[in-house]
Parts: structure tokens; sequence; C-alpha cells
């Protein structure tokens, strides 16, 4: 399944596929004659529908080339034992139930499951090129699979009066996807034994789809963006290729089409803010920054629905795989990890037992298959990053996991090729999503991610029971993953257990006591609706399941692999709303603390400076410098020395100068430097708490950690406070020591102006957080900016500028000192000689945040 030429673009202009797709519902109209493509007049195969169905059977069962490879053996007997296991439940079902253990007529999740283990049984019986008895073409069973069909739409949800209870998504999405896929697999077998089974199931399918319009998709739909929309486009397309709709597969092709445009903020398309942005970011649900869940997901469908339409003539451009090469490089592979998809990124998907090895597995299997779409060196980079993150990762890709039995062997062929493996981008590099205030800062040994929130960014996401305490997930938040870690050791779910919510690596928190949804209002949500919220409206969003925060202040600005990066702690938009009267009187919201928050991420280290730390409301406060969690079993040691160079003792009361964190289980150190602040805290405790703490559904099963914690302590009568530190990957206790005469220097801590300088780097980097003129080390900034300035050995001298408000139309920055001329600009960058130094005036005006370089030289 290739296109017919290498993709010629790494990414299609919005406008152009809008146009494209709008050109497509144009033209789906039933024709007279041969059906037309998504361009508009080109004839479509007469087996477009045909070939549409064919191609998602080798997708889902596999073909006999490649059910017939050994590598693909284990993913087929895996897919026997699942069907045989669903006939067995099938015949211990009792009353009310088509399978044991899953009782039908009030649960949507016992439904959409139903479903899911028709289909799984149907699958079973049409993998090509093997042999099971009980199983392959099986007429028996392939009986009872329509038959359980039937009886669910005579029963359960044919009746639309009667359903749509519960979550939308399995009325919309979950259920169509599982019908859609059975009604392809065994639609010769449903037109013998119900022939108006897919018309009716079709029919029902577009009458629950009530956050459409008229039984269709609706762009303008909140409902309908980004993954979700992928999603129902797909099965949309399948279900037209059943009834031999072409008019139906050409519309789903032009909606689908939608989510390869590239969301300007500026000139959003129906409203939706949902999808991948110029910087890699990716945005669902409006404001959660998702590539690790929604963005992952929709990253599967796109690359399955390429393959599904491949030679049906109804795609209207081969460059369509090229927006998603730019997408893998871009959005997903700075967030991937020697295997691991970040925390970060994952929204409420955090507190679910699969793990970020699982999620990158996912992706791994979209780049095995996009490969296939592309040729020369985008082919060659995409089989090479495959063998990279197989490599590297420390839990091993498991191919069984894999959708497609063809992925698998596609998957072997490029681990046996001479392909070098080798990651999409440098070791030593710097990622500033902008779009979803979140940043990526690697080298070789670690990478280091930061969460932050702010108007435009929800700073954390709860639902559905899942991520039951996430109050401070987007409030600075960092995670630091170390090369060589098996990070289910250091992260995931069972961090998320362990470690108290406001004890977060990074966080400033209140020492309050806080309830859970659930322990709020006895729902999983607040049920309200005569004041708007019903489980899934719009105030439900905004104010419980995602809040954005209330400040503009979140961002920062790149030169090359170096970042800083900014954040103004606020309340979130439920507190702000309740604190001006606008929600119900027994609505919960909690205040945040207030700190303003700057990180300088360079090679050896990351300087975290905090300033106007108060907890408000006269309660206690704590800054975390850093969390991490360790086996009960591991030798976990902490060391440091004093000021005076004397070792620190845990019973001491000096503070040290410097910490060091050892787990020689496995093989990691962080080490700290403290460079101004109140006295640390220091913690290294035992616990064990249930994982179900943290996600209603999850098993009870108990989590015992050391927990080790580091962080600054104020009480509710301190004044504001400020503090300095570094955090030092991977350290050495030479190296932590020689810290005491060569660290970097803080030139400002304050809620208005914080700055460093490196001088080994000959880095000097600030933000400035408010408005007025703030004058640092020869520097000075008109406003609120990030500023990171580099003076090198051959005399230039780099800058970068950025506005994190994303509001101001222009930045100036002034350069004191012997006035210098322009050796490069990016556009918007205007560089002039004043008294006493020299001017950049950048235009930030619809930048998003993005930082903008000028490299200066010396007048000769």
């Amino acid at each position: 399944m290739e296109f017919s030429r290498r993709s010629a673009l790494s990414a299609i202009p919005a406008a152009a596929l809008w146009a494209m797709s709008a050109s497509a519902r144009a033209g789906a109209a039933p024709p007279p004659g041969p059906a037309t493509t998504a361009a508009g007049n080109a004839e479509i195969p007469a087996d477009g529908a045909g070939t549409l169905m064919r191609n998602t059977a080798a997708i889902f069962a596999g073909t006999a080339e490649s059910n017939a490879r050994p590598e693909v053996a284990p993913k087929i007997a895996a897919l026997r034992a699942t069907a045989h296991a669903r006939l067995a439940a099938m015949d211990a079902a009792g009353p009310g139930e088509l399978f044991a253990g899953l009782p039908l007529g009030t649960s949507d999740t016992a439904l959409n499951t139903t479903y899911q283990y028709l289909y799984e049984t149907a699958l079973a019986t049409c993998l090509p090129g093997t042999d099971d008895s009980d199983l392959r073409d099986s007429p028996a069973v392939r009986r009872r699979v329509v038959d359980g069909l039937a009886e669910l739409l005579d029963t359960y949800f044919g009746d639309q009066e009667q359903g749509y209870y519960g979550n939308w998504f399995h009325w919309e999405i979950g259920i169509p996807g599982h019908v859609s896929r059975t009604l392809v697999l065994l639609r010769d077998d449903i037109a013998d034994r119900r022939p108006d089974l897919a018309a009716a199931y079709t029919a029902s399918m577009d009458a629950y789809l009530r956050n459409g319009k008229g039984g269709d998709v609706d762009l303008d739909s909140r409902f309908h963006t980004g993954a979700n929309l992928a999603d129902i486009t797909t099965n949309r397309m399948l279900q037209g290729a059943v009834l031999g709709d072409g008019a139906r597969i050409a519309k789903a092709v032009a909606d689908h089409l939608t989510v390869f445009a590239t969301i300007d903020p500026y000139d959003l398309r129906h409203g939706v803010t949902d999808g991948f942005y110029a910087d890699g970011s990716f945005v669902q649900h409006a404001s959660v920054a998702y590539t690790g869940s929604y963005g992952k997901g929709l990253l599967t469908r796109i690359v399955q629905t390429l393959k599904m339409l491949d030679g049906t003539g109804y795609v209207p451009a081969d460059d369509l795989a090229g927006v998603v090469h730019t997408w893998v490089t871009d959005g997903f592979a700075p967030l991937v990890f020697e295997g691991w998809m970040m925390e970060i990124v994952k929204g409420r998907a955090v507190s679910r037992p699969a793990t970020g090895y699982a999620d990158a597995t996912a992706v791994v299997e979209a780049v095995v298959d996009l490969s296939a779409h592309m040729t020369g060196d985008d082919a060659t980079a995409l089989d090479a990053y495959v063998k990279h993150v197989h490599e590297t990762s420390k839990a091993g890709l498991d191919p069984v996991s894999f959708v497609s039995p063809v992925s698998i062997a596609r998957y072997a062929d490029i681990l046996d090729s001479a392909t070098p493996a080798k990651d999409l981008g440098p070791a030593t590099s710097h990622t500033a999503f902008n779009a979803m205030d979140r940043t990526v800062h690697r080298r070789p040994g670690y990478a280091f991610a930061l969460a932050r929130s702010s108007d435009r960014i929800s700073t954390y996401e709860y639902m559905n029971g899942e991520n039951l305490t996430p109050w401070f997930q987007g409030t600075g938040a960092h995670y630091l993953y170390l090369s060589g870690v098996d990070q289910r050791q250091a992260y995931g779910l069972d961090h998320f257990t362990a470690v108290p919510p406001h004890r977060l690596a990074g966080v400033t928190a209140p020492r309050e006591s806080r309830r859970t949804v659930p322990e709020l209002y006895g729902t999983l949500w607040y049920d309200n609706p005569e004041r708007g919220f019903t489980s899934s409206s719009e105030a439900q969003n905004t104010y419980v399941y995602f809040p954005r925060g209330t400040g503009a202040f979140s961002g920062g600005a790149r030169l090359g692999a170096y970042g800083v990066a900014g954040h103004v702690l606020t309340d979130d938009a439920a507190c702000a709303a309740q604190q001006a009267g606008e929600l119900p009187d027994d609505f919960v919201a909690y205040r945040a603390a207030g700190a303003t928050t700057s990180w300088f991420m360079f090679d050896d280290e990351i300087v975290v400076l905090t300033a106007g730390v108060t907890g408000r409301s006269g309660r206690a406060v704590t800054t975390t410098v850093d969390t991490r969690i360790a086996a009960p079993s591991s030798t976990v040691t902490l060391g440091g020395a004093l000021h005076d160079g004397t070792p620190w003792r845990r019973t001491g009361t000096a503070p040290p100068s410097w910490l060091r964190y050892a787990d020689p289980g496995q093989g990691t150190a962080v080490g700290y430097v403290f460079l101004s602040g109140p006295a640390p805290t220091v913690a290294l405790d035992t616990v064990t708490r249930s994982r179900r703490l943290v996600r209603l559904s999850n098993p009870d099963t108990t989590v015992t950690k050391q927990v080790f914690t580091l962080s600054y302590d104020l009480a509710a009568a301190d004044s504001p406070a400020s503090m300095a530190h570094l955090i030092v990957p991977n350290a050495s206790e030479a190296q932590l020591a020689s810290y005491r005469h060569d660290a970097p220097a803080v030139r400002a801590n304050t809620v208005r102006l914080q700055a460093v300088t490196h001088a080994g780097l000959g880095i000097l980097a600030a933000n400035a957080f408010s408005p007025g003129t703030h004058h640092v080390s020869g520097l000075s900034i008109d406003g609120p900016a990030s500023v990171l300035l580099r003076r090198n050995p051959d005399g230039t001298c780099a800058v970068s500028v950025s506005d994190p408000t994303t509001t101001r139309r222009t930045v100036s920055v002034t350069l004191h000192g012997r006035s210098l001329r322009t050796r490069s600009a990016d556009e918007g960058v205007r560089v002039r000689h004043v008294p006493g130094g020299t001017r950049l005036d950048v235009t930030t005006d619809r930048a998003y945040g993005r930082s903008f370089t000028a490299v200066l030289a010396t007048r000769s």
C-alpha cells in the first residue's frame, strides 16, 4: 500500500486542506454515473467501496502473506484465544446478557464492551492464511455474531428514545466503531442471514449522532473535532462502503480531511482549537495538552485510514502522508524518551494502568505503517526511528499489541533491515510546545519535561472517575527521565498513586485537604442541570473536567538547544468564577497558592527560580524541588555537604549547600544545589496506597514505594519567599561540590524579573513578568518577555526573544555597550543602533509565543 509518489510537502497549508474539503463536500451528492473523487471531477474506480473494505479487512485480519510469517504467529494465537474466551462468555451468559458479566439495559460501558466482544469474535473467523477448524470461516460462529448483532439492535440499540444514556462517546464513536468493522468483516454473512441489518444499523448510528446535524458530522460541534472527528468519519466511511454509498464515503472523507489542517489560533475554522499546531503541540477538548492519549489515537486512526483508502480513488492528495510525517517528527518524537511517552501530554490517562511504554508502542505501529507511504530519506528516517525506539525501550516493544498483523510483519522487516537506529531528533535539543504550555529539554542521559497552564491551556484534566487528584499537574510539575531506567519504576501510574498530589516535583501548592469530584458530589460530575451542569455540558468542561488557568504568562524563549520558561501561578477558571459569584453555592472550588517561577535549561543543570511564594488565604505552602519514587527494597542513599564543605547529616539543623539522591538499584542519581532561600525539608518515607485512589476503575491493587521529597515548606504566617536551586541530572558528588565556586549566577529573582547568567556557556537568560523596563546585566527588556542572549567566542552574539503572554504586538530589547550590526535575523526582527547600545524591536503579534532570533556582530 504505497502512494504513487513521494510526499512533496511536509505540510499542506490549512487553507488548501479546507478548500479541498469544501470541494469534496460539494461533490458528495450521489452521482448518476461513476462516483467522483474528493477533488471533484476525476472518476473513482468502480470498485472503490470494495477496495476500501478489502483494505480494512487486511488491516485488522491480516493477509495470507502476513499471517504466514512466524513473527505474526503470537498475534494470531492471541486473536484466537480472545475469540474462544468470548464464545465461552457467550455460552455462560445469564438473563439480560449476551456475554457473562456484562448486564445490559442500563450500562453503556457494558453495551460497548458487548459490541467489542462480538467484533473480536468475528475477527477471529476472518484470518486468512490460518487454519483453525473452530473459528476460521466458521458458519456457526459467524451466525452467532450476526444473531448477536441483531439482538442488540432489536433490544438495546435500535430504540433511540431508550438509548443514549451514560457517556456520549460510546453511542457516537465506540459502539459505531465496533459495529462498522464487524459489518465489513461479515458483510456476506450478514447479507445472507439479515440483509436489512447493515442499513438498519447505519440508520441507528446516524440517529445517535446527536451532537451532529441531520444524522451527519457537524464541523461546528465541539464534539466533532480532532481525534473524535477522525473516529466518527472513519466509521462513516466503512458504513458507506458496506452500503455501496459512494456519496457517504466522499462526504466522510471530506470531513476527515479537516483533521489534517494545522490549527491557526488566529484564524480558527469552525472555532476549533483541537488538532496539531505549527510548533508540534496537540490539543484536544479545546484546551488539554493531549499528544500522548488523544493525539496518539488520532495518529493511529489517520494512518489506518490512509491504508483503508489506498487505491480507492477517494484520497484527494498523496501529500497527506507528509503532513503525518511532520506530526511524528515535530509532535511525537520529542515526547518519547527511550520508548516512554511522557506524562505531561496524557491528560487523565496518567491514572490508567497502561504505561508510557504501551503508548509509545502504539506510536511505533503508526510509524511502521506510515513509512510504507513514504520513499527515500523520509522512509529511511522513519525506519531508523522504529529501530531506535526498539533498542532504547527498557520494557521492549510487544508487537502482539499491534492492531494489524500486517504491521507486525513490516515491523520485523524494519528490525532486520540494514538501516541504523536513529532518533528523529538530536539527543541535545530543546522543544518549546508553546501552544500547549509544555517544554521538553533533552540531553544525552536525561530528558526534562515541564507542564504549565494559562488562560489558554487547562491546569489539569479529570473526567469519568479518572485522574481523581489532578489539581497541580499543570502548575509547573516536572518529570526528570534518566537514561537507562525502566521508567515504570520512576513514573507512570505508581508515581501518581504513591506521591501526594501537592508534592509533585516542581509544584507550589497550599497544604490543605482536598476532596475528589465523586467525594464532593456523590457522582462522577457536578450535577445541576438548572445551572447548566450536566455530564458533558460546556459548564462541566469549563469548571469541573479541565478548567484553564486565569493568567497569561506561560512560555519562554528557545535559542538553539537552550531554553528558558516562565509561569505565573494563578487560580483556575472555576475558582475565579466562584469568587465572582458566577457559580452555584454548593459548587466547590479551591484557590491556588501564589508563585512566579522560571526554569533555565542548560546542559548539565536546570536552574529554577521561584519568587513571591505564598499560601494565600492564611494557608501554609510547599514548593517541591523534586520527588522521586523507588522500590521498597532499594537502598536509597542521601548525601550532601554544608556551605563550609562539611558533610550534611539528616539529623542536623544547618541547611545544605548541595544534596545527592541515589538509587543504586536503578543506577540513578540526581543532585540539588541550593543558591538561596529557606532551608529545604528532606523526607524519605515508605508509603502504601491503592491504585484506586487515582482512578475508580483501577484494580484495588496496593502499591508500596519509597518516596523521596525535597521541598521548601512555609508556614501560614510567613512572608512571601523566594528561592533558587539547581537540579543536576546524573550528578556525582565531585560535580555537586564544584558548584560552590562555579554555579550559574542569579541576577534577579523577584515577581517582576528573574534572570540567570551561565559563565561557562556565555548565556544570559531572563523572564520579565510585568510592564515597564527591566534592567539586568547590560540588558534592558521592555515589558513582559522571555530573552536568551549568548555571547559566542567568535565575537558574535545570538539573541532570542518571545512573548509568553501571546498578547503583545511587539517586544523591545536593548543590548547596552558597543553598537552591533545584524548578521542574520528572523523575519519580524528589526535591529537598530540607539544611544549606548543596540535595540531589537520584535514583532510578536500573532506569533503565539514563538521565539524570534537574531545573530549580531560588532561593527567593523
